[in-house]
């Protein structure tokens, strides 16, 4: 009998996420570990105190996510996921580690590659669920979350901005779409305000990331905002 059809193998758990934690201060890192050590699915793989040492552990170990704090002495951490990004760890997704007075470098870090951001004192079984989140591939961007970087960087101008019509090979409803979750709704919600199914506006969704070769959910909130499909909130 071999492996493959060996009940025990048949019945084994998926191999755990593994996860390097960034951040300059020790105590932050070990408190994330020991959040992180009560989960039997997630395991942390490495720790680095600088930016450059995060990107030499992403290509040594290969995780499936990078928390990765921001301000950091030498290397900072938009730089560090950038590299991680396009290096040869790039299938290493990288969520920043922040604080509410880092929108601007928040901003920064998910135009460079960053698939979420965790914050600081948020509750430990939300940090658990968007390592979880990341590690499967799905952009971690909240709607709450969402709404507040669109708040905050609507009304300033846009870097590199394009015009709405730069935006083609879409139809008119992915359109809608697009603006939608970069106004910060969820698929259900997306759902509900055009009158579809949640499975039709994940295909959408789906859709949308393949035409825009965008790299997630993430990617394309900053792809409404930047063309202008998403505006100043009233």
């Amino acid at each position: 009998m071999n492996a493959r059809s060996h009940p025990a193998a048949a019945s084994a758990p998926p191999a755990p996420f593994r996860v390097v934690l960034v951040d300059d201060q020790p105590l932050v890192r070990a408190a994330l570990r020991m959040v992180i050590t009560e989960a039997p699915d997630i395991e942390v793989a490495g720790e680095a105190g600088t930016g450059a040492e995060a990107v030499r552990l992403a290509e040594e170990l290969l995780p499936d996510v990078v928390v990765m704090d921001i301000r950091m002495p030498g290397m900072d951490g938009i730089e560090a996921t950038r590299l991680i990004v396009e290096g040869p760890s790039r299938n290493t997704h990288v969520t920043v580690l922040t604080t509410f007075d880092d929108d601007d470098h928040v901003y920064g870090a998910l135009r460079v590659g960053a698939a979420g951001f965790l914050v600081k004192d948020m509750a430990l079984d939300d940090i658990l669920a968007a390592i979880r989140v990341v590690a499967a591939g799905d952009g971690l961007i909240a709607p709450s979350v969402t709404r507040r970087l669109i708040k905050e960087f609507a009304a300033r101008p846009k870097p590199n901005s394009r015009p709405r019509s730069g935006i083609s090979g879409i139809t008119d409803r992915e359109r809608e779409v697009l603006t939608l979750v970069g106004g910060g709704l969820s698929n259900t919600e997306i759902a509900a305000e055009l009158s579809i199914g949640v499975a039709t506006a994940t295909a959408y969704l789906t859709r949308l990331l393949a035409k825009l070769d965008a790299r997630d959910r993430v990617q394309l909130v900053i792809l409404a905002y930047e063309t202008g499909l998403v505006g100043s909130p009233r």
